[in-house]
Formats: structure tokens, C-alpha cells, sequence
């Protein structure tokens, strides 16, 4: 039992060294226990593979790396589906002492062509010759490349020498899975953040930045080797790659990786995950469709509906040590049987925590899946904190916050109400870009977030507002978008809202709607459901109305008096989002200047 014991329990920064060593370590305790789970769309099925199975292919990437010429220190990128090959790629490179810098795979070619010089990158790993024939009109701006690799085979001779799929690249054995002795302080990756404004930044962790916050977020919300996860967060994501990828090492547990955001719902009955990681995103559209399926029933079912999602949250405000014991909680074996176990079904009906960061979740999106007996654990941080710095816990949840610091990790607030950071989550500095690291590092050591925040008696950290993304009208009023804008889209109709209002007289919004319930709206107000009766009076007037009714509770200046609506979503591709699907607010502002120059006509 006491063997059995040392195989399972988490493995420790000290102990794994570096994120390489994390992995060698986990193959010596857990050979034959399965690692990750991974779709065959050749065989239509579902393959499993142990933590020795990927070590070996990990030495065969290895003897191709060397064979290439990469040595220590040198950059490579991978631009790839979340894959047992992203994780033989990384492990691979991070054993010779490379320095991983992943890209996003729906990034425009511009840009990864822009990171891809501003690293150095040697090697760069596609998933598919598609990915690579998408960059035609940049690949004069790929010359330093030594080696252009595809997971999937090449149909003939390859247009470019140094393009081979990895079936030509690999040698049949690699022999023994190399790791360099490392230094835990070095650098491991080189994460390029995807700014709103300007070009994106490389932010430089080291081996110790990473290994330190998976073990501090382990402590936070203990995963155990029996748990499974469901990976569909990009494993560029620095959140998804610390907490769904490294964490998962570390305690052993077994990772699926998901087919795609499109079959979600299907890999989520398959996989039938204990644990999920998400950005709000997924959560507010799970949200948006079991709120439009109640729209369209019967009124009895939405009352039945809310009777749950109120007693459910009734007893975790009761467990969680903030409310009494009521009646109404005899009714829950039948509301979790009519209600709550149903929608959980359709979630694969294990999960036991699913986990939200990247953006803010809205507390009531929180309180209705927390109701319906899923606890959401929010968190906060940024790419630079590795990403972790505060989490809530199962035991001290309050949704409406952030949680507390992660053990090790320190807060403050400083000038202006900005939270600032300290530990050794904070990266070493941004690649080739010493005064922006001085701009976001003081000498103390202390990390300026760019959010401002408040802390309660309790110590939970409640992130107010954005430093640099306040809207400051012409009449002197704060507005912090994103509240409002959260408040907007809980109406399944706003697909995607922008707040406008800098230095104006009221508020506006750009809205991309819903095209499902833009017909229905359209239906109701008699109206052809086209493009040209988006933006007639009679609908600005009905969205306005929808509008100002989730807005009851914001102050009587956060009033919406415009509205510019459209069917063409903002996306990655046409330059409007950023790949962690943030908003470029200046690139809307850019694209829909006329409609804003309406807007605000004569004023």
C-alpha cells in the first residue's frame, strides 16, 4: 500500500527539477498507467496511451532534433491541434534544452510569420500541409527556418526542402529519451501574449515559473491520478498548458484531448470527464442554449427550471458555510432528478469541477451551473503569472470573486487600485523587449496586472475593472466595459458586444447577433430575417429595448441610447479578435467607423 502510495502521490517542483523532469519522473512512477486519450479519425475510435508509450516516441523526435543540428537554447514552434504530438514536440525539445514557443492554430499567417522572426525559431510543426499552404504569401518572411515539419502525411514531393511530414522525418528508434542536466531558473518557453493593441509580446518562463504554479494550483484543488480531464483549450493557452497539461503530469492523471469546439458536446458523452478548463466563452454559451430551449417551452418548465438552480445554490451557500439549512432542500432529490442530473447528463454526468479563467465569468452564469450541482471555480491571472496567481477553492468558493492568492504567491494594491503580483510565477522578462519588462516589473519584484481590483476582510480579490480600458465619458463618468458587456450577452439575441462611450455624451453598442435567434426576433417583429433589417429604426428601437433590460441594475448614467447590429461574427481570422478570442476594440472601432460617426451624429 505504502509503494502504491509513493507512485500516485504529486510529484514536486524539487523533485522534477525541470518541466522534462516532470515527465521522466511521472514515466519511472507510472509506466503503463494510461497518459492521454486521443481520437483516430482513420479508425473512427478513441486510442489510449501510457506515459511509456509517449516517452518512447519523445526519444524518436529527440534523435530527429539532433540530427537537424538544434542545440540548447535554440527556438522552436509548434502550431498545432491540442495532440499526444503537441506533448511529444514539447517534452522533446524541452529535454535537449530547447525553448518552446506555441502558436495558436487559427492565428493569421502575418503574425505567426512575425513570431516566428521575432524568436529565432528553428523548427516550426504544423498539423496539416493546409496550415503550411496557407502561408504562401508570407513564407518570404520564413528564412530562418531550418526545418518545416506536418503531422499529417505529404501527398507528393514537397514544395520546399525543408518541408517533410514527420513519417520521412523520424528515425525508426531514438534510443534512450535524452535530459540535459537543467537549471530550474532557465528559460523554458517564450509564450507571445496576443495583445488588443500593438504587436504581441514574448513572455519568458522558465522551468521553475511553471512547475512552482501547477504544484501551488494542486494545493488549490487537489486532482487525483483516477480523474480525467477533456483538453479543448488551446494547449497554446498558457492556462490550458500549466493547469491541463503539466498539472495532469503531476498528479498523474489520465488527459483526452477533444476532436474539436464543434464536437464538444459529442466528445463530452464519450470521454465522460471528472474535470474541465475552460474560458468563460464555453460557459456562457452552454448558458445561452439551455436559456433559449427554456424560452421556446412551456412556462412551467422555466419555473421548474429556476426552482432548481435557486435550491441548488440555496445549499451551496448552506454547505459553503454562508446560509442556513431551509425546507425547500427536501425538494432537491426530485429537482436534481427532474432537472439538474439531465443537464449534467448532456455534460458527460462526472464532472465533479470545471474551472474558469482567461476573463471574467458572470457570477449569475456561475450561480446557475453551481446551482445545478457543477462547481465552477474561478480564477485569475495572466500569462506572465504563469498563469495562475488567485483561485477560489471547493471549500471557499465565492463566485463573484476571484479567490485568494495561490500558496506562494503574493498580492497588494498598489497606485490606482491596480492589483500587483509577486512569486515565483513571475516570468523572467518579455523576449528582446527590456523596457516593456521594466514597465511591468518594478524593481521590487512586484508585477503591475493592468486590472485594478479590490480585497475584502476575508482576503478574496474582486477584480473591478481594467486600467487602460475604462471608458471615461464626456461628462466624467467610469465606465468598466466588460460588466456591462457581460450583462448584455446573458440575452442569447448578443452573440458578441462592444461598449463605446470614450470621451462621448452616452453609451453605444456594436452587437454581432445571434443568427438563430435574430430570425426568431425577426419572426416576432415581422421583419425578413436578412442583413438589411438589422439596422432599420424599428429594430435599433426593440434591440434597445433588450438592451436596457439586462441593464437594470448598472446606474442610471450607464444608459445604452445606440446600437449597431450585424450578422458577420468578429473572429480570429478577420483580425477583430485576438487568438485567445479577446476583442481588438481599436480594430472594431477601425472597421466600423462609419456606423460610429452615426451613431454619434451631431453631437
Amino acid at each position: 500500500m505504502a509503494a502504491d502510495a509513493g507512485l500516485t502521490r504529486v510529484i514536486a517542483p524539487e523533485e522534477a527539477v525541470t518541466l522534462d523532469g516532470l515527465f521522466r519522473e511521472r514515466v519511472k512512477r507510472t509506466p503503463e498507467a494510461v497518459a492521454y486519450r486521443d481520437f483516430n479519425p482513420q479508425h473512427a475510435n478513441w486510442r489510449d496511451y501510457t506515459w511509456a508509450q509517449i516517452d518512447h516516441q519523445i526519444a524518436r523526435w529527440q534523435a530527429a532534433l539532433e540530427r537537424d543540428g538544434l542545440k540548447a537554447g535554440d527556438r522552436v514552434a509548434v502550431m498545432l491541434r491540442n495532440s499526444p504530438e503537441w506533448v511529444i514536440f514539447d517534452q522533446a525539445a524541452l529535454g535537449l534544452g530547447l525553448i518552446v514557443v506555441p502558436l495558436y492554430t487559427q492565428d493569421r499567417p502575418d503574425n505567426v510569420a512575425y513570431i516566428v522572426n521575432d524568436a529565432g525559431c528553428k523548427v516550426l510543426l504544423f498539423g496539416t500541409l493546409q496550415q503550411w499552404q496557407a502561408f504562401a504569401g508570407v513564407r518570404n518572411q520564413l528564412g530562418g527556418l531550418l526545418r518545416i515539419l506536418t503531422v499529417e502525411s505529404l501527398p507528393g514531393a514537397a514544395d520546399d526542402p525543408r518541408l517533410k511530414s514527420i513519417d520521412q522525418w523520424l528515425p525508426e528508434a531514438g534510443g534512450e529519451t535524452r535530459h540535459l542536466p537543467r537549471d530550474p531558473a532557465v528559460l523554458a518557453t517564450i509564450v507571445y501574449t496576443s495583445g488588443t493593441t500593438g504587436r504581441p509580446k514574448g513572455v519568458m518562463l522558465s522551468h521553475r515559473n511553471i512547475l512552482t504554479n501547477a504544484a501551488a494550483c494542486l494545493q488549490v484543488v487537489p486532482v487525483k491520478s483516477d480523474d480525467q480531464l477533456l483538453s479543448f483549450l488551446p494547449l497554446s493557452h498558457t492556462f490550458e498548458r500549466t493547469c491541463g497539461y503539466y498539472l495532469t503530469i503531476m498528479c498523474g492523471a489520465t488527459t483526452a484531448h477533444a476532436r474539436s469546439v464543434q464536437q464538444l458536446g459529442e466528445d463530452l458523452q464519450t470521454i465522460r470527464p471528472t474535470m474541465l478548463i475552460s474560458v468563460p466563452r464555453i460557459y456562457e454559451r452552454v448558458y445561452a442554449a439551455i436559456k433559449a430551449k427554456l424560452d421556446d417551452g412551456p412556462p412551467p418548465r422555466r419555473k421548474l427550471f429556476q426552482l432548481a438552480v435557486d435550491v441548488g445554490w440555496a445549499r451551496f451557500e448552506h454547505a459553503q458555510g454562508r446560509g442556513g439549512w431551509t425546507p425547500g432542500f427536501l425538494l432537491w432529490p426530485v429537482l436534481k432528478a427532474l432537472v439538474a442530473s439531465k443537464i449534467m447528463a448532456r455534460l458527460g454526468g462526472r464532472l465533479k469541477a470545471a474551472f474558469a479563467g482567461g476573463a471574467a465569468l458572470a457570477p449569475e452564469i456561475s450561480r446557475v451551473f453551481i446551482g445545478l450541482g457543477l462547481p465552477v471555480i474561478q480564477g485569475y491571472g495572466l500569462t506572465e503569472t504563469s498563469p495562475v496567481a488567485c483561485a477560489n477553492s471547493p471549500d471557499d468558493n465565492l463566485p463573484a470573486s476571484v479567490g485568494k492568492p495561490v500558496p506562494g504567491v503574493e498580492v497588494k494594491i498598489g497606485d490606482k487600485n491596480a492589483l500587483m503580483i509577486k512569486g515565483p510565477n513571475i516570468m523572467l522578462g518579455y523576449w528582446n523587449n527590456p523596457e516593456a519588462t521594466r514597465a511591468m516589473i518594478g524593481a521590487d519584484g512586484w508585477l503591475n496586472s493592468g486590472d485594478t481590483a479590490r480585497i475584502d476582510e476575508a482576503g478574496h480579490i474582486y477584480i473591478t475593472g481594467r486600467l487602460k480600458e475604462i471608458i471615461v465619458m464626456s461628462n466624467g463618468e467610469k465606465i468598466p466595459p466588460f460588466d456591462l458587456e457581460a450583462a448584455i450577452t446573458r440575452d442569447a439575441l448578443f452573440e458578441q458586444v462592444m461598449l463605446i462611450g470614450e470621451g462621448k455624451p452616452y453609451l453605444s453598442v456594436m452587437t454581432v447577433l445571434n443568427q438563430e435567434q435574430w430570425e426568431k426576433f425577426a419572426a416576432g417583429h415581422n421583419k425578413p430575417a436578412d442583413a438589411s433589417s438589422v439596422r432599420t429604426p424599428e429594430v435599433e428601437k426593440a434591440l434597445l429595448e433588450r438592451i436596457a433590460a439586462q441593464m437594470k441594475e448598472f446606474p442610471g448614467y450607464a444608459q445604452v441610447r445606440r446600437v449597431t447590429a450585424s450578422l458577420d461574427p468578429w473572429t480570429v481570422e478577420n483580425g477583430l479578435l485576438t487568438p485567445t478570442m479577446k476583442l481588438r476594440r481599436s480594430r472594431v472601432m477601425e472597421k466600423f467607423q462609419a456606423e460610429l460617426d452615426r451613431m454619434y451624429e451631431g453631437h
